[in-house]
């Protein structure tokens, strides 16, 4: 594999933030583009950013929990979640089919298997153990248990929020980019925790493979985060807001 690929999670329909990594990724060479998923879930733009993405050559898209979360809900879902509602609405009949559609994992060019989350399931944690209440990264073979029937030398994955690059003791190259469009949240599951990277920055990575191995750079990216935790705020969602805007949760 000798092109420059850039690898996109967790939009989450903050359309700003993914203009921003769009303009950076061509303006750094990159050649071609993956996305891990959650990409239209969120108090934002999600209609905006699904036609944004329709222009743009993306090799592969993965369908992320919170992608599940849209194409599988029901009324009562709709009446417990005034944001989930919105995004339907915004997002009409035609996004929703495309999410319902798409892998759960996918392997590019032989070298590089994708995921969401892990490959056992789209809500864990392949690089985090959050029982604790915080991001504490696994063990090497606490990772390399989730990764047992994943033989590709380089292994990306999202869901976390949090760019990390880790290698296991036996060569395998993990890469989390982070997330393009929401820098922090938190969740009560399995347990009450904190995932923050402490800065309002869209992130995203570039991985290649040169002759010394696979060179990696994590990308964290300025854009217009106020605008989107305007929009978050004003449509009730003063966590959002608090975590686009600053990458901390309170």
């Amino acid at each position: 594999m000798s092109l420059r690929v850039g690898i996109l999670s967790d939009i989450h329909g903050n359309v700003w933030a993914l203009e921003a990594v769009l303009e950076h990724a061509k303006n750094h060479g990159v050649d071609q583009l993956v996305n891990l998923g959650d990409t239209l879930y969120g108090p934002l733009k999600p209609r905006a950013t699904y036609d944004r993405l329709l222009h743009e050559n993306i090799a592969i898209t993965i369908q992320g929990n919170q992608d599940r979360t849209i194409f599988e809900a029901g009324a009562l879902d709709l009446a417990r979640s005034s944001t989930l509602a919105y995004v339907i609405r915004d997002l009409g009949e035609e996004p929703i089919h495309w999410m319902a559609q798409l892998p759960k994992s996918a392997i590019l060019e032989s070298d590089v298997f994708l995921c969401h989350g892990a490959p056992r399931g789209d809500t864990i944690y392949l690089l985090e153990d959050v029982l604790d209440g915080y991001a504490a990264v696994r063990s090497d073979a606490a990772i390399k248990e989730l990764l047992t029937s994943v033989h590709q030398p380089v292994v990306v994955c999202g869901h976390s929020h949090v760019p990390r690059v880790v290698m296991l003791a036996h060569g395998q190259l993990v890469v989390n980019p982070g997330s393009v469009g929401l820098p922090a949240f938190d969740d009560v599951q399995p347990v009450r925790h904190f995932m923050e990277t402490f800065a309002p920055h869209a992130a995203y990575a570039i991985l290649e493979k040169s002759t010394r191995g696979w060179d990696v750079s994590l990308q964290r990216v300025a854009y217009n985060h106020g605008a989107a935790a305007e929009l978050a705020r004003s449509l009730g969602r003063d966590d959002w807001a608090q975590g686009i805007a600053t990458g901390r949760m309170m």
